[in-house]
């Protein structure tokens, strides 16, 4: 099996508390004292991965250019989830289907960013597409503060098909695009919802842009005729939220 190096103390945490295989961990010297450290040692410990203390020079030879934290560990690499297996968790929570598709997000930090905040808003799955859009990189892991452990990310071939799938498993596809029909606000998001979200420079391509049920617009006053899409991402997942809580 391959593997990935997971790289700063909370993507570390998270990757052990996730029960994520890992085989060793790298620890500065100087960090021996630190709490996170020592939750780390514990679930270390209890998973049998292997522990090492190594001067910061080594760490640095290990992640060039990373900042590491004072902490690297080799783990599996990995693994995607597939469409079946997100399919099913809303129901075994007991909760509403609450779906993130992106069509084609290519930065990672960004990518990390809405894993962040898809994982606090309790999303069932995130849908990428497997060309033209950025993977589960070391850069992802470390921008989503180990959220990206948590998340069921799905790699789909075309992102259009499978918004077919979804609507045939009784969930409503819902575009976020500038010229929306319905301001995001308005939108029933207490029903099961798959929300779309285009890359950083095309926004959602028109053929996924055609097989949605409807659009919802993020109205926007000053100059700036975009968001950021981690930004974006993030609005409508707390609206979902606030919806569902009433």
């Amino acid at each position: 099996m391959s593997k990935d190096k997971i790289i700063g103390i909370k993507p570390v945490l998270e990757a052990l508390k996730a029960g994520r295989p890992v085989q060793r961990v790298l620890i500065s010297d100087q960090r021996k004292q630190d709490r996170d450290v020592q939750t780390i040692l514990r679930l270390a410990g209890e998973c049998g991965a292997e522990v090492r203390f190594v001067s910061r020079e080594a760490l640095n030879r290990e992640a060039p250019g990373a900042n590491h934290q004072g902490m690297i560990a080799l783990a599996a690499a990995k693994q995607y989830a597939t469409l079946h297996d997100v399919l099913q968790i809303p129901s075994l929570q007991g909760t509403a289907p609450l779906f993130l598709v992106l069509d084609g997000v290519e930065d990672p930090r960004n990518l990390g960013a809405i894993l962040r905040t898809a994982d606090a808003a309790g999303v069932h799955g995130v849908i990428i597409p497997e060309r033209r859009a950025t993977g589960l990189t070391e850069t992802v892991a470390k921008a989503s503060a180990g959220a990206m452990e948590h998340v069921p990310v799905v790699k789909v071939v075309n992102i259009a098909n499978t918004l077919e799938e979804l609507k045939k498993a009784g969930i409503w596809v819902v575009g976020a695009e500038a010229d929306g029909d319905t301001v995001y606000w308005d939108a029933d998001f207490v029903r099961p919802t798959a929300l779309v979200l285009g890359g950083e420079d095309r926004g959602v391509r028109r053929l996924v842009r055609e097989r949605c049920d409807y659009l919802v617009s993020l109205p926007l006053v000053g100059r700036i005729s975009s968001l950021n899409v981690s930004v974006a991402a993030g609005i409508l997942l707390y609206e979902t939220l606030r919806q569902r809580s009433r």
